[in-house]
């Protein structure tokens, strides 16, 4: 295992001696709340036991409620060339399933922690693309075990390359991925994996901004064999924010999941649309360029 994680320690000692040695006087230390959402959505049918051997799904489903609480943050450290962003990631959401006739129940739909440490280093500028390489140390997990299946625990490293800090796309990676997952603790799993994510934004007018994330992570290969390990793996989240007041904002998202594990015959996918409240904000902590040195 150290040998494999090796070189992403190295990198990380290197990028930041690296973007030292350019030029001291470009600081700039952020803390960029992403969002802290809620996001809902509901479907209420009613009389559907008259409608129960009608060709018409809408009228005989089952009525539904689905509450899901977001909080996406990160501590940005700029200096020079050198990026370095620290960030949070917990989501936790679920349904309420009401059957006409029987006892409601109810299920987990999310439940996501993740703890991230990013690194990139600007080689080279085009126009208002910055690209280099980039590292990244993360552990993931939930807030909870769900039904008969153990609570996730895994450690992921990545290292490759990403374009960043453009208006538009704020991160594109392709990187290698080492995952060692230790959710079954008799049965601790290294695997190898490659990986191209993305996160964007656009502001379409004044007030409404276009929001996008997700990543697409094929793996390569494993330690031991775990029905449950994923073959590859699909996420994506498309979201809009329209200004209410101040820095809320209210609008529609869509989110995507799809995926295949290796004991598997058929992908499994998750599939939600709703409605995002949400509080955005960014706070300047230290900014300091060579102008403001003048």
């Amino acid at each position: 295992m150290f040998k494999k994680v090796l070189p992403f320690f190295v990198l990380t000692a290197i990028l930041p001696a690296a973007a030292y040695a350019d030029n001291p006087d470009e600081i700039a230390l952020y803390l960029n709340i992403r969002r802290i959402g809620l996001e809902m959505s509901k479907t209420q049918v009613r009389h559907a036991a008259q409608y129960q051997d009608s060709p018409i799904q809408a009228l005989k489903a089952d009525s539904q409620d689905f509450v899901k609480g977001v909080l996406d943050t990160a501590l940005e450290y700029k200096h020079n060339k050198f990026k370095w962003d620290n960030s949070l990631f917990m989501e936790y959401g679920k349904t309420t399933l009401k059957p006409y006739n029987e006892p409601a129940t109810t299920s987990e739909n999310a439940d996501k922690i993740l703890l991230s440490s990013d690194m990139s280093w600007a080689c080279w500028k085009w126009g208002q693309f910055s690209f280099g390489p980039t590292v990244r140390g993360a552990y993931e997990t939930e807030f909870a075990a769900s039904g008969d299946a153990p609570r996730q625990n895994l450690v992921r490293a990545n290292a490759g390359m990403s374009l960043f800090d453009h208006p538009i796309i704020k991160s594109l990676y392709l990187t290698g991925v080492y995952e060692y997952d230790f959710t079954y603790s008799d049965d601790k799993i290294s695997k190898t994996a490659a990986e191209l994510g993305w996160r964007l934004e656009y502001k379409l007018r004044e007030g409404v901004k276009f929001h996008s994330n997700g990543y697409y992570r094929e793996y390569l290969s494993y330690s031991s064999y775990i029905a449950t390990d994923l073959e590859r793996d699909f996420n994506a989240t498309v979201r809009m924010d329209t200004n209410l007041w101040n820095k809320f904002t209210l609008g529609p998202y869509v989110q995507y999941r799809r995926a295949k594990a290796r004991g598997a015959d058929q992908y499994g996918s998750n599939f939600i649309i709703g409605i995002s409240f949400n509080y955005i904000n960014r706070f300047g902590i230290i900014d300091v360029t060579n102008d403001d040195k003048k």
